[in-house]
């Protein structure tokens, strides 16, 4: 009786069609465009948004380091911003460490 069964499948595997080497693909396709929608694409959008505004840096801007530290901008130089965190203190950082400006004191006259 169990040879009977094992012939018996090979007969219905034989019949099943096969699938097209396209469809064996969809699911591929399909996940890449959740990960790209996901977290490629805000990624690269947030980026984009820091590089603009480390390009609109200037002088007096108040700012904060991704370390932690906040500082006035004293001097830009290349990738080189010198912050001024204290009265006589004052430290150079390089500008792609900066996270935000906290405030800029063209926005406080303006927000007047």
């Amino acid at each position: 009786m169990m040879v009977l069964a094992f012939a018996q499948n090979a007969e219905t595997q034989a019949a099943v069609p096969q699938q097209s080497p396209i469809m064996s693909f969809v699911p591929i396709i399909l996940i890449f465009a959740i990960f790209y929608f996901v977290l490629i694409r805000p990624q690269k959008k947030s980026q984009r948004e820091h590089v603009m505004m480390l390009d609109a840096l200037k002088k007096n801007d108040e700012v904060t380091t991704s370390g932690g530290i906040a500082g006035t901008i004293v001097n830009i130089q290349n990738d080189v911003v010198t912050l001024r965190v204290d009265d006589n203190t004052r430290i150079k950082v390089e500008k792609g460490f900066i996270s935000k400006i906290r405030r800029s004191p063209g926005a406080l006259e303006e927000a007047k």
